[in-house]
């Protein structure tokens, strides 16, 4: 079993454990619907193959379909246009690093690495994914479009060089690279996020409210505007805290 199959497998675990409930919260996913993803992801990579497009071109459902479906559900779901603003970044930026890192940095010669190339390129995605994403909804869209974004770069090179390649979106460990970068990108944001949260004691939020999922300002409001707005955060603050650390 691949290492992002075990990763998918541990995941399930701690939701069935309860231990993932506050994550699967601030991503806005039940439960179920996390269970049902990861069931749909391993099932789709071993019993379906690889769909071609074009002679060129192709995907995986359980490397691309799926995960991509996810994104598309959490960038709707982002309710700040700076979240969603920052996801995209980061995606574009962690596919270019991803790029960079396989064409000019590790050795071209499979023998003579020492790492599989899919795991690395997984870490410099989710990593890249937190610190620019920061919320773990932005992390998680950063983490897989980073590398929908490098084989995206890959395949247009190869077209515009007349080169023939075939590029499988979420192919050929590409389920591992995607799995492992999501994965790792919330888990930085959760973790990280969680220990400043710890640090600070609340003290950074003292003149903040909660609006609409996020700490906004209240600095410079009437005092009769904050109350307001106090109160009609602490109702939301119940059902979510902030989601951008």
């Amino acid at each position: 079993m691949s290492l992002g199959m075990i990763l998918l497998v541990l995941v399930a675990i701690l939701i069935f454990a309860g231990v993932a409930e506050r994550v699967l919260d601030r991503l806005r996913l039940s439960d179920k619907a996390a269970i049902g993803i990861i069931i749909a992801i391993v099932v789709s990579t071993i019993f379906i193959p690889n769909i071609n497009i074009t002679e060129n071109v192709g995907f995986n459902v359980g490397g691309f379909i799926i995960p991509m479906a996810l994104v598309i559900y959490l960038f709707v779901k982002a309710e700040t246009g700076k979240e969603k603003f920052r996801a995209i970044a980061a995606a574009i930026i962690g596919g270019i690093i991803i790029y960079g890192t396989q064409r000019y940095i590790l050795p071209a010669e499979p023998e003579a690495q020492n790492i599989d190339p899919n795991y690395v390129y997984a870490i410099l995605a989710g990593l890249v994914a937190y610190i620019l994403g920061r919320s773990r909804r932005a992390a998680f869209i950063a983490g897989v479009g980073g590398v929908v974004v490098a084989d995206l770069i890959q395949m247009i090179i190869n077209a515009v060089n007349n080169v023939p390649g075939t590029t499988i979106f979420g192919g050929a460990g590409g389920v591992d690279t995607t799995v492992i970068a999501g994965i790792l990108a919330v888990l930085l944001a959760e973790i990280i996020g969680e220990t400043r949260e710890r640090l600070q004691g609340g003290t950074s939020k003292k003149n903040m409210h909660f609006e609409k999922g996020h700490f906004v300002s209240t600095l410079g409001e009437s005092d009769e505007k904050k109350n307001k707005s106090n109160d009609e955060g602490h109702s939301q603050e119940k059902r979510g805290e902030d989601d951008e650390k």
